[in-house]
């Protein structure tokens, strides 16, 4: 029942979308054909997209792809010499770039000039420091016009934007530093978010952070240290900026994934990644020309950079909201924006259902929702598809390491909330069970090439955490990703959540042993194991924690309470541990690693006894 339809396009929707206009351009007759043609002939399908988005270069490509040196080390657009924000800026200057509103205040309208006009100012500004092509300057700001303008003036100088998320503790703000060591930091004062003030500039300076460029939030200066500079003082009055000309593989951003160490991947994004990024929002999303997309994230988040550039490549606006998405006046704001693409993480999703905040407002303008991050809960999709008068959730999943998605929806196919309906054009994926034989239920291995898949990492080994030992099926060499993913009967797809010792937990990646550190040095525990298990009613996966404890006073729910509060101080506020399981002993391989998959099982079996419940 899961997968039943409740969503079906009228033939005006198909005849109008996206994917369409490539199938006549194509002189396709199916969809099936379209797609087996963008995975067989990736440089003829990334040529035609790249056409269809206007992508502007200085220098036009010599080959669209050279796979001399294989296809886990494609070379994309060899020869060509360009800027991807180049691309950011062809509709008409009055365009609306970004509408943008703060908690409790009045919605702010920045048109294509404006924003170039700012993106120019900093730029002359990071000159002016002395910065120079390839040096790496980081972002730790929410999502606002702003921030955005920096991360663009950053890559249009030829920079590379190291982009945190302004969630994390200073501890994980640290690491991410030393991992890239950027010469210059933007931040702010202040976050106000859901009527709370969370100081945002100290945390960065207990983090140890270069030099600092700091908005201030309030009406008096902010006492900074010497090195720093108030905003005011760093941004120039020059309105006029040449964009620095880079090759196509040169670093744009570093963004990090948590893979299964207790350090993040810190993954290189390029001038083309962004290119995915707009291929997926034009064809799946189906993102067109005067459409307003509000998807509530963060430059840290992957979803960050892939809303500015989705939006500005397919000339359509972002619509961002500057305080929490959790209470009705963020609804409000998707109204009063018209907006008519609507982002979530199913967690969001499941708080709106179980609050009712979102019922009364008028969401008539949305077209398509699209959700990412965790497995949805198909009840909780419904539920947002009839907040809006029955419009279709594009399911999307992918990773910081894709540039975007390798499974997805499209609005030319009816929708079953929860389910995927297909891979997303030009990417292919098998799934294999344990044998590595081909299943309807199992991981997911990507078939490269395509255009966004990284192909290094900063501080990994690249092709150790993503070649190593994986398959050749087909003949065809196979890339890991960790998703566990279910065909359905009808041909549509169903997450599964992860097959390594990774976890979604709001729509934010972390890795166990990431958890298990922190937790390690509590005098609570001789040792722990954090493992993501599914939701009875399925969706986004629970936190739990296995401790094997120490002889201690205090209570259960004491311990408890401490691990809560450790995990939110030192790792993410927005993280929450949803039980405890105190345990005599961890079980373990015969090589002493932990078996969390067998931790998860357990802790399954024993919610259907009712021994968790």
């Amino acid at each position: 029942m899961h997968w039943k339809n409740t969503w079906t396009p009228s033939e005006e929707i198909i005849n109008a979308s996206n994917i369409f206009k490539m199938m006549e351009l194509q002189f396709f007759e199916t969809y099936e054909e379209l797609y087996q043609w963008s995975v067989k002939d990736p440089a003829g399908f990334w040529r035609d997209t790249m056409d269809l988005l206007e992508i502007k270069m200085e220098k036009k490509y010599d080959e669209v792809l050279d796979l001399s040196k294989g296809v886990t080390d494609p070379v994309w657009l060899k020869g060509a010499e360009m800027n991807i924000v180049d691309s950011c800026f062809r509709n008409y200057d009055s365009a609306k770039a970004i509408i943008y509103k703060e908690e409790g205040g009045e919605p702010e309208i920045v048109s294509h000039q404006q924003l170039v006009a700012m993106i120019n100012q900093i730029a002359n500004g990071l000159v002016a420091r002395g910065l120079k092509k390839g040096d790496y300057v980081a972002i730790d700001m929410p999502m606002n016009i702003k921030s955005v303008a920096i991360y663009l003036a950053i890559v249009k100088a030829g920079m590379v934007a190291v982009t945190i998320a302004d969630s994390f503790a200073a501890q994980e703000i640290k690491i991410r530093l030393e991992i890239t060591k950027p010469k210059l930091l933007f931040t702010q004062e202040n976050i106000v978010r859901g009527g709370k003030t969370i100081p945002l500039y100290d945390r960065v300076v207990e983090a140890d952070a270069p030099p600092c460029v700091v908005i201030k939030t309030g009406d008096v200066d902010p006492e900074l240290r010497s090195e720093d500079q108030l905003w005011e003082n760093f941004i120039s009055s020059n309105t006029f900026f040449k964009s620095v000309s880079c090759a196509p593989s040169d670093p744009i951003t570093i963004l990090f994934s948590s893979g299964t160490t207790g350090t993040p991947k810190a993954i290189p994004w390029d001038h083309t990644t962004p290119i995915k990024c707009a291929g997926d929002g034009y064809f799946h999303q189906n993102i067109q020309n005067g459409d307003v997309v509000c998807w509530p994230t963060n430059l840290g988040w992957m979803m960050g950079p892939w809303l500015v550039f989705t939006t500005l490549i397919t000339e359509s606006s972002m619509a961002l909201y500057g305080g929490s998405p959790l209470d009705k006046e963020f609804g409000a704001f998707v109204e009063q924006a018209r907006v008519t693409m609507l982002g979530v993480v199913p967690s969001l999703v499941s708080h709106w259902k179980n609050s009712g905040c979102m019922e009364s407002l008028n969401w008539s303008k949305i077209k398509t929702f699209s959700s990412t991050g965790e497995v949805s809960n198909p009840e909780d999709m419904q539920y947002l598809m009839n907040l809006a008068g029955n419009k279709p959730v594009i399911e999307y999943c992918g990773g910081t390491e894709i540039g975007g998605g390798y499974i997805s929806g499209a609005v030319m196919f009816p929708a079953a909330p929860g389910t995927f309906t297909m891979p997303t054009l030009g990417t292919a994926f098998v799934l294999l069970d344990e044998n590595n034989e081909e299943t309807d239920n199992g991981e997911v291995f990507i078939i490269p090439p395509t255009m966004g898949l990284s192909t290094r990492l900063l501080n990994q080994d690249h092709d150790q955490v993503y070649y190593q030992g994986t398959p050749v099926i087909n003949g065809k060499i196979t890339r890991r990703h960790g998703d566990r993913i279910e065909r359905l009967p009808n041909g549509y797809f169903r997450g599964q959540g992860r097959t390594d010792d990774a976890m979604n937990l709001g729509g934010i990646k972390v890795s166990s042993v990431q958890i298990e550190e922190i937790l390690n040095s509590l005098d609570l525990f001789k040792e722990t194991a954090a493992v993501a298990v599914p939701s009875a009613e399925g969706g986004p996966a629970n936190l739990v924690i296995y401790g094997v404890e120490k002889t201690s006073d205090l209570s259960f729910e004491e311990k408890l309470q401490a691990v809560q509060k450790a995990i939110k101080e030192q790792l993410n506020p927005l993280f929450k541990a949803e039980d405890l399981v105190l345990i005599d002993h961890l079980p373990r391989t015969a090589s002493n690693k932990v078996m969390r998959r067998k931790l998860r099982e357990l802790y399954k079996e024993e919610r259907k006894t009712g021994q968790y419940d």
